[in-house]
């Protein structure tokens, strides 16, 4: 059974930081590409950032400069480092994963909120 465990996330002031992770266990073949996703409230999901198997990534344009996304392919864990972080980032966070050889998958989610 997969299992995707995030966390990281909380209340911060504008212009702090929180480094968010993700970890799937149950997996049995490599990862294709691990990715965040965020919904705020009365909004769409939008992709915040994605990294390959090969460690190519991309970000949302509004996210660009101030988060940047790795992963521990030892670990298969995925992570966000959020800096200089803004209200308008205020929102549920969602870990993807692709294996290679299986369907998506996807976190429980994990609230980041921030105040000015």
């Amino acid at each position: 059974q997969v299992h995707l465990v995030e966390s990281g996330g909380g209340l911060v002031q504008a212009g702090g930081s929180l480094r968010l992770s993700c970890a799937a266990s149950g997996i049995a073949f490599s990862i294709n590409a691990m990715g965040w996703y965020r919904q705020a409230p009365g909004k769409l999901r939008e992709l915040v950032a994605v990294i390959t198997s090969g460690g190519s990534t991309n970000y949302a344009d509004s996210v660009k400069g101030r988060f940047t996304i790795s992963k521990d392919d030892a670990k298969k864990t995925v992570y966000l480092q959020m800096n200089s972080l803004k209200p308008e980032d205020t929102a549920a966070y969602y870990c993807h994963v692709v294996p290679s050889t299986s369907s998506d998958y996807w976190g429980q989610g994990t609230q980041v909120t921030v105040s000015s």
